[in-house]
Formats: C-alpha cells, sequence, structure tokens
C-alpha cells in the first residue's frame, strides 16, 4: 500500500485545513457519498488564496484507507486538464482528508435539467470528458492504464468556464498498458444505472466498462435528466429506480437552441 512518505510534499495540516473550513462547520457542507463529506473552504497554497473542496473520510460511508491512498496515488500521477486538480491530504489524529481545487459550477448532475446549458456547452463537456477518458485509458505519456470504475455526471466538475474536471479516483483500478485489453478482476462498485452490465454480472472490469458509463452520461446531457431517481416511500427506505433514457425527451429542447 500506499505510505505518506510516497507524497510527502502533497501532505497539509490538519489545523489549516479546519480554518479553511470553518472548522468542518455545516455551513461548508455541500455533499457526502461513499468516501464521506465535502466541505468547501479556502486556503492559502503556495501564498495564494485558493477555493477548495475537502472530503473527508468517513469509514461507516463503506470506504476506507485503500480508497484513500488510491485516490491520491491516481491524482498525483495523472495529470490533465479535463482531471480534477489535486491539492494535497492530510493523514493526522485520525483524520484522513483529500483536498482538491473547488469547480465554481459544481458538478453535470445538478445542470442536466437547467434550460440555460447550451447545447453547445453540453457537447464541449462530454467532448471533453472523453477527451479525459483517452487520456487515463491509453495515453502515451504514461505507463500505465488507469480503469475510473464510477464514470457518472456527479463525478464531472464543471470550472467557471464550464470546462469539466473528471473527479472521483478512489476506486480506480491501474493495469499496465500493454494489458489494457485485458480484463481486470475487481469487486463490484459504481451506481446502479451507469455500470457496465458485464462488469456487474462477471466481476470483470475494462476500460470499456467506462465508456458505457461514459454513454449513459451521454443520454443524461441528451435528455436532460439523471439515469436514476431516488423513490421512497413510508414503509421502504430510499432506493434507486432506473428510468429508460431512450424514452425520454429533452423537456427544454427550443430554450437551448434545438428546434
Amino acid at each position: 500500500m500506499t505510505s505518506q512518505e510516497d507524497f510527502a510534499n502533497l501532505k497539509l495540516q490538519l489545523e489549516d485545513i479546519e480554518v479553511a473550513t470553518n472548522h468542518f462547520s455545516d455551513e461548508n457542507l455541500i455533499g457526502e457519498g461513499g468516501f464521506g463529506k465535502v466541505y468547501i473552504g479556502n486556503l492559502s497554497v503556495s501564498g495564494e488564496p485558493t477555493d477548495i473542496a475537502a472530503r473527508k473520510l468517513h469509514y461507516d460511508y463503506g470506504q476506507g484507507d485503500y480508497e484513500f491512498w488510491n485516490e491520491i496515488s491516481m491524482l498525483a500521477t495523472l495529470k490533465h486538464n479535463n482531471l480534477v486538480s489535486l491539492i494535497g491530504f492530510c493523514d493526522d489524529k485520525g483524520q484522513k482528508i483529500i483536498v482538491t481545487k473547488r469547480e465554481v459550477n459544481k458538478s453535470l448532475d445538478q445542470h442536466l435539467s437547467d434550460p440555460t446549458l447550451t447545447w453547445t456547452q453540453r457537447l464541449r463537456i462530454c467532448v471533453e470528458v472523453a477527451r479525459a477518458l483517452k487520456y487515463i485509458h491509453c495515453d502515451k505519456t504514461h505507463d500505465s492504464s488507469v480503469i475510473h470504475r464510477n464514470i457518472k455526471s456527479s463525478k464531472v466538475l464543471l470550472d467557471e468556464n464550464w470546462k469539466p474536471k473528471l473527479s472521483g479516483f478512489e476506486l480506480a483500478k491501474a493495469n499496465t498498458k500493454a494489458r489494457r485489453h485485458r480484463l481486470v478482476l475487481a469487486e463490484r462498485s459504481g451506481t446502479l444505472g451507469y455500470v457496465d452490465p458485464s462488469y456487474d454480472k462477471t466481476g470483470f472490469v475494462s476500460h470499456k466498462s467506462d465508456v458505457y458509463s461514459f454513454g449513459v452520461m451521454l443520454f443524461e446531457v441528451l435528455c436532460g435528466r439523471k439515469a436514476f431517481v431516488l423513490k421512497e416511500t413510508e414503509q421502504d427506505p430510499p432506493q434507486a429506480v432506473e428510468q429508460d433514457l431512450t424514452k425520454t425527451a429533452d423537456p427544454h429542447p427550443t430554450e437551448r437552441g434545438m428546434e
């Protein structure tokens, strides 16, 4: 397993992150997922004030040390304009935190039904996410091929110019470039509605599984809605309900310049 010493230059002080996020106050909380809760703040980076997103690992949410170090390792070695920027991490006093640059327009899933997001912007976002996938899968500048394993619209962050930044590498798997087309045995993970059915059935994953999930995301962008919704009743806990995106029309075609 990766150790702190390998990325000592990225280590941040817990006290600095606490001050930056107002001591992880609820007012700074912007979301949570399988890794834990996400807080926003402002941190001095190389002497410059920088808006950050601090993802605080919570073991009860289902992930742990492996995912923590895996994400750091991936983001420290993968460098592309369409990938989220790693600022650093903290592993101190029982707290494990990954700090990345905050993107002001949040995530793509929050804008799927937004009529002000034009078709030109949507197409550019999709093309640039495809470039990010091409880079992690088969770029010649690095020796490994990375399978993301959790491609979905909520993992695509958008900066002030609506440029997409792919995030969420805690579940990613690396393979040698020579074995890029080989299947990799991996524990099943991902989100209902996005997961490649063959991976879900067999437990073997490849870069093609990312392409399948990317295809689902394309349908979301085209149709202006998520691939699944949470359904909750008084008797049952929340559960994901898949939607048939192929039968869903965009509710705002004219507003986006499409007749």
